[in-house]
């Protein structure tokens, strides 16, 4: 097997390149030429390569700042308290009328979801089924 291209043997093809490019037979010109296009091209895509990983390694970075600022965003709507509507009281009647037994709140529960599902849940699809925002895991 053969070894990876380091800069040490990308200069040693460089050196055969130019060296052949410039013989008197035309097929080690042209070969010469090819060697050192190559080269150009190893080097170019070494920087694409590069550039690449830096853009990853930034979309990444802002992946996870968005999902820090979104988990603070879902924390501070569930510590806001609700604001006291006011409610307009009716009169009171002139005869007492017995009043209906009071119940209780009902509990409001979230919507069935599976586990799988969970983590695909956008925050406003989570806030508009009910659901607290998931601290990332299942």
């Amino acid at each position: 097997m053969v070894e990876r291209l380091d800069e040490e043997r990308l200069e040693t093809l460089r050196t055969w390149g130019a060296g052949l490019s410039t013989n008197a037979r035309d097929e080690l010109r042209a070969a010469g030429k090819a060697i050192l296009m190559l080269v150009d091209e190893i080097d170019r895509l070494e920087a694409d390569l590069w550039n690449a990983r830096a853009a990853t390694k930034q979309m990444e970075a802002a992946v996870a700042a968005a999902r820090e600022t979104e988990a603070e965003a879902a924390a501070a709507i569930v510590a806001e308290p609700v604001a006291d509507v006011p409610v307009d009281e009716p009169e009171a009647p002139a005869e007492p009328v017995a009043s209906p037994p009071p119940q209780r709140p009902r509990e409001r529960r979230p919507p069935a979801v599976e586990p799988s599902q969970v983590l695909a849940l956008t925050l406003s699809e989570r806030i508009a089924q009910g659901r607290p925002p998931s601290s990332g895991t299942v």
